[in-house]
């Protein structure tokens, strides 16, 4: 089996101490491909080649060239969508059809900041000196490090790609190790758009060893990255001793609030899917369900019902409505988590362990799981379980659900339910999220800024908002008729 390289300094390239890694189909746990193995001999390697191609190559001179290469880019990923989706699918497990979603998403993040590439050109600011000119330009941070998870590799890498290139940055990109197949493809397609030497950079290695030296290096000058708070803590502390910029997106435990007079069927369509789409493994899953105490049995009654159901099995079959969890590792987090929510209290309504089939027997799966009795100060309704299990609350009052959805360190994501648009817009008003939906759940698009509150991070991703992050604000004042001030030495001794 071929070994895929890492792209450094416009060249595909073995890992300098030419290890390797396997990369698994979480399906059935056999071995689809190997990557080469980076370590920070190459990270600095890859930082080096960005620091080069920003600080003496012209990438940030032409917003209208990289506007050209990045619609290249979004029309060379709709070329190819279907070997990219496949390719995601053998990463994640996660149903092809999914994957042919997220790549329509992808190439249509690629082609907003295609749009947007050359339409700011700074802004005027009345000046109160006279005859002066003062204006506000935007300019690239310079070299950015993008550390990208497991769950949505392409989607998620472009995110931070598309910015980046929009906004004139050089840039090395670290993805997960265990799902790399998406993103090596995608930086053979901006290769082939025509992305210059030196910009873009990709390593493979772990974050332990090429994560930490992207954190650290002086030469970097800002770090995004999108995965868990234990490893988000580190790359700030990291970052912090070259003050260089840091965007974090850490995850949520993301409350979905169903009042009483919300659309009962909707409702419950709409809280399977907040959750048991890619199994779970969702930033944003709406796992911490907080239903009204009038419906809360017949919502329960129906959740199970349909939960019954779900068809789990391999992503490349057309039946198949839910696939399995990454990694065998993973897997044992959420069987760990679960116990915990039923040594705790909680009642396993359906679900709570690993399917009996003999077709899924060598694959990670876990049924999905609804948990009630649920109470908030339980470790399955306060921490992220990242997997497909739904624990559910009541509640008997407004206030109260507001106080159950933001009784949490998290803030990234959350959803309200009723026909009644005034007590929507209360609760969105005083819910601490960077994302609140209305009667849906788990929908974005590349116009709107994403990111979270409190520990779910800081930056955010997408709208000219995620463009910003990429970007310095320069002040230019320009003196039109300048004169001497003879403040200075003007009086003899």
């Amino acid at each position: 089996m071929q070994i895929k390289k890492q792209f450094i300094d416009g060249k595909w390239v073995y890992a300098e101490k030419n290890k390797s890694r396997e990369i698994i189909n979480p399906f059935n746990n056999e071995v689809t491909a190997k990557v080469t193995e980076s370590d920070k001999a190459d990270a600095k390697k890859a930082i080096l080649a960005a620091r080069n191609a920003f600080d003496h190559g012209e990438w940030a001179t032409s917003a209208i060239e990289r506007g050209i290469i990045v619609r290249k880019i979004a029309e060379l990923i709709e070329r190819d969508k279907e070997e990219l989706a496949k390719l995601e699918t053998l990463d994640t497990g996660k149903t092809l059809e999914e994957s042919r979603w997220d790549m329509e998403d992808i190439a249509g993040v690629f082609a907003y900041y295609a749009d947007i590439a050359d339409k700011d050109g700074g802004e005027i600011i009345e000046s109160p000196i006279p005859n002066s000119i003062s204006k506000v330009v935007y300019e690239p941070v310079g070299v950015c490090v993008q550390i990208t998870p497991w769950n949505y590799p392409l989607l998620q890498a472009t995110w931070k790609l598309a910015p980046a290139l929009v906004a004139g940055n050089t840039l090395v990109m670290k993805p997960s190790e265990i799902t790399p197949l998406t993103t090596i493809k995608v930086f053979e397609l901006m290769e082939e758009a025509g992305v210059p030497k030196g910009v873009v950079n990709l390593v493979l290695g772990s974050g332990n060893t090429v994560g930490a030296e992207l954190s650290e290096n002086p030469d970097v000058d800002l770090v995004s990255f999108t995965g868990g708070i234990k490893t988000g803590k580190k790359i700030m502390q990291a970052a912090s001793h070259t003050v260089k910029k840091v965007a974090l997106e850490l995850g949520g435990k993301n409350p979905n609030i169903v009042f009483a007079d919300a659309d009962f069927d909707i409702a419950v369509d709409q809280a399977l899917n907040a959750v048991f789409f890619h199994a779970g493994q969702i930033c944003s899953a709406g796992t911490r369900l907080i239903v009204e105490e009038a419906i809360h049995d017949d919502f329960v009654d129906a959740l199970v019902k349909r939960v019954k159901n779900i068809k789990l099995g391999s992503g490349f079959e057309e039946d198949t409505e839910m696939g399995p969890l990454i990694s065998k590792e993973h897997l044992q987090k959420v069987i760990n988590y679960v116990d915990i929510g039923i040594e705790e209290g909680a009642t396993v309504a359906i679900g709570g362990k690993q399917p009996d089939a003999e077709e899924l027997k060598n694959g990670f799966f876990y049924m999905p799981t609804i948990l009630t009795n649920c109470m908030t100060a339980m470790t399955v309704v306060q921490n992220e379980g990242f997997g497909p299990v739904i624990t559910i609350e009541k509640f008997t009052t407004e206030d109260e659900a507001i106080a159950l959805a933001n009784d949490s360190i998290y803030g990234l994501s959350g959803g309200v339910w009723t026909k009644d648009l005034a007590k929507a817009e209360r609760c969105v008003a005083k819910m601490r999220m960077g994302t609140v939906w209305v009667n849906d759940f788990n929908i974005y698009f590349p116009h709107a800024p994403w990111g979270g509150y409190k520990q779910s991070g800081f930056g955010r991703e997408l709208g000219k908002t995620g463009l910003e992050e990429y970007q310095e604000q320069k002040h230019v004042f320009v003196n039109l008729q300048p004169e001497t001030i003879n403040w200075f030495g003007t009086k003899e001794k």
